[in-house]
């Protein structure tokens, strides 16, 4: 059982970090509070929106709001392994030393993840799953905590490589980032045009985000709930019991148990946030389409028919 006094501790620091990050961040609350769930529950985010919305000052904003070490890599079509985890160099002693990439970091943002062919994509499985490197033979941890955030241009298709299902099922959300409303737009439009700088305070570190992270996974969970998730994992899967003729009409392939495991975590990451002793149905549905949305493949029939992703998980929900 965590500590209560702990908890409610966590809350009245939540809500403070939210408004430390609002001082630069306009709006975008609900993106914000699903990157800080993420990164409570140890898990990667994938941030899919056009250019333009601050995605990068998000993420760099965040991390110095928790007191971690921030790296960004621009993927492009000629960047190559060894430019994320580092390589070899041959010293002036003539033996090899291991130079470290920008992987070494808390937060590492990939940027235009998809602008990478597949050999690069594929060095950050290894550095995301293990939260370690391999070179030369050598196995080198990461800085703990760890995560990676990466963000996706959904426009141009031109020049891009999508990610493949058994990368994208290593994010733990998918966070759709929208256009700001009007008066949203208005206040970062006055922001950002005057000689003013904001600074955002540390309020966390790294080992009390570790702690932190210890303690929601203490959170207990009843079995009707941990039940709940997994059956509605189970129902994305199309010509099994569980699955309905809608599912099996519109759907290629559903989500694996890792998302199972994803939606009890994010459920007490939810209820940790909200002071909730402990999570019930309602945190698995408020998490539930972000960790849904990018491990459930439409088929033909539903792209010809306009039925979205969203769509589908609601219509489970």
């Amino acid at each position: 059982m965590p500590d209560v006094a702990d908890l409610d501790d966590f809350v009245k620091k939540y809500e403070i970090l939210k408004s430390e990050i609002a001082k630069v961040i306009v709006g975008q609350d609900k993106v914000v509070d699903t990157i800080l769930l993420s990164i409570f529950s140890g898990g990667h985010s994938l941030l899919v929106g056009v250019p333009g919305l601050a995605k990068t000052l998000m993420v760099n904003t965040i991390s110095q709001a928790l007191g971690l070490d921030f790296s960004r890599v621009q993927f492009t079509p000629d960047l190559m392994p060894s430019d994320i985890i580092g390589s070899e160099i041959l010293d002036e002693k003539r033996s090899f030393k291991f130079l470290k990439g920008p992987v070494f970091t808390n937060i590492l943002l990939a940027d235009e993840i998809n602008r990478t062919p597949p050999k690069t994509q594929a060095a950050l499985l290894e550095a995301m799953q293990e939260k370690a490197v391999t070179v030369g033979g050598k196995n080198y941890l990461l800085s703990n905590p760890y995560f990676v955030l990466a963000t996706q241009n959904p426009i141009e298709q031109e020049g891009t490589y999508p990610l493949p299902e058994a990368q994208l099922d290593r994010f733990m959300f998918e966070v759709n980032l929208k256009y700001p409303s009007f008066q949203e737009e208005v206040d970062v439009v006055k922001a950002t045009t005057q000689n003013k700088e904001v600074k955002v305070k540390a309020l966390f570190n790294a080992s009390e985000i570790i702690q932190l992270q210890k303690l929601i996974r203490k959170m207990p969970i009843a079995d009707n709930v941990i039940e709940y998730a997994v059956n509605l994992v189970s129902k994305t899967r199309p010509n099994t019991e569980k699955s309905s003729d809608f599912i099996n009409t519109y759907v290629d392939w559903g989500a694996g148990p890792r998302a199972s495991q994803n939606l009890v975590l994010a459920a007490k990451t939810h209820a940790a946030t909200r002071g909730k002793y402990s999570p019930d149905i309602e945190d698995v549905k408020a998490v539930a389409l972000a960790i849904l949305r990018h491990r459930v493949v439409r088929n033909y029939k539903a792209e010809a028919e306009n039925i979205s992703i969203e769509e589908v998980v609601n219509k489970l929900l």
